[in-house]
């Protein structure tokens, strides 16, 4: 099950963290996105979780993987580390027992995980948060030199669509702050569920591959569109988070942020799943509020390419909802502008 050219690594591995050199048992996991190959083994009759990085991001790679889980580890955020190597590119932390965490209950405890995340000290630096199609590509281990050029190409969207997603794009980027106050350590791969554990009594945050020092918005809006589902909860959850009620600068940018991360996903799905084939946006596309849902409670997994392709529509379709809002978007900019 462990590949043979990784063997002598794992066993180093339990030696070093458990002075043995076999486990007692061991199960692959396959749940999740991602590239790793991940394992729940057992030593001396405890589970642990067992991680062997099959590629190296030469941007986002184990050094800054492994750095960024010892902290948040150390912090309570993420499993406890019990050993990492980077040249092996081999992690070994607890192993959690996962229970369902309802999504009325992730609204209330979520905004306090990406507090107590923020106020680690800070993480490595990485890309501009603005910059879409690095943060997003860059994680997946593609290339980003020229992406937005290659993406008009593409024709994934019609001439009108595209035009309208670029301005709406341009618009934000002139307003939108680069406070230094406001890049904090985070953990950028929170839209996907699988990355968020329940114990029954805690939350913890795993696959911290493409964490660094990024703008607070950015975590709090890609968890808010998956758990936030009206005014009222939006309020409820930024309050949570800031520990008073929001400020109209704080609506404002968060507002902005979270059209910018539909703006985010739309670009790098859909552009990705054309290098499989055609995407072509289907008739019936569900809800957003209904997908996301599904999603978090793990009715739906994005490893279906369809999947895929359909959540880079369903994001842009939320995008469009939402920008029938002129009022919100343009009073939005108006007060990021002006503070």
């Amino acid at each position: 099950m462990i590949p043979q050219d990784k063997t002598a690594a794992v066993s180093r591995a339990l030696r070093e963290a458990f002075d043995v050199t076999e486990f007692e048992d061991v199960r692959r996991m396959t749940k999740g996105q991602t590239s790793a190959l991940v394992f729940r083994i057992v030593v001396r009759g405890k589970p642990y979780l067992l991680r062997i990085i099959m590629y190296k991001n030469s941007m986002l790679g184990p050094e800054r993987n492994f750095t960024c889980m010892r902290t948040a580890g150390e912090a309570g955020i993420a499993p406890h580390v019990w050993y990492t190597s980077v040249p092996d590119q081999i992690s070994i932390t607890d192993f959690v027992e996962e229970v369902p965490l309802p999504p009325s209950e992730a609204l209330v405890r979520m905004p306090i995980v990406l507090r107590n995340l923020h106020a680690l000290p800070p993480f490595p630096k990485g890309v501009d948060f603005l910059d879409t199609s690095s943060m997003f590509l860059l994680h997946k281990g593609a290339a980003t030199e020229g992406f937005i050029e290659k993406f008009k190409a593409a024709s994934l969207l019609s001439t009108e669509q595209s035009e309208q997603l670029f301005s709406w794009l341009a618009q934000i980027a002139a307003v939108y702050p680069r406070n230094e106050s406001d890049m904090v350590s985070s953990h950028n791969d929170l839209f996907k569920p699988d990355n968020v554990l329940f114990d029954g009594a805690r939350v913890w945050v795993v696959d911290w591959e493409a964490a660094f020092l990024n703008d607070r918005y950015f975590d709090l809006a890609v968890v808010a569109n998956l758990i936030v589902n009206d005014d009222a909860e939006e309020r409820a959850y930024l309050e949570r988070y800031f520990g008073q009620p929001p400020e109209e600068y704080q609506l404002a940018r968060f507002f902005l942020m979270r059209q910018l991360v539909h703006i985010f996903y739309t670009m790098g799905y859909l552009f990705l799943s054309s290098r499989e084939g055609p995407v072509i946006q289907p008739e019936n596309l569900p809800d957003f509020k209904v997908f996301k849902r599904r999603m978090w409670t793990g009715e739906v997994s994005l490893a279906d390419k369809d999947t895929r392709i359909a959540y880079g529509w369903i994001h842009w379709q939320q995008l469009r909802v939402n920008m029938q809002q002129p009022a919100r978007f343009d009073e939005a900019l108006r007060i990021v502008a002006t503070r």
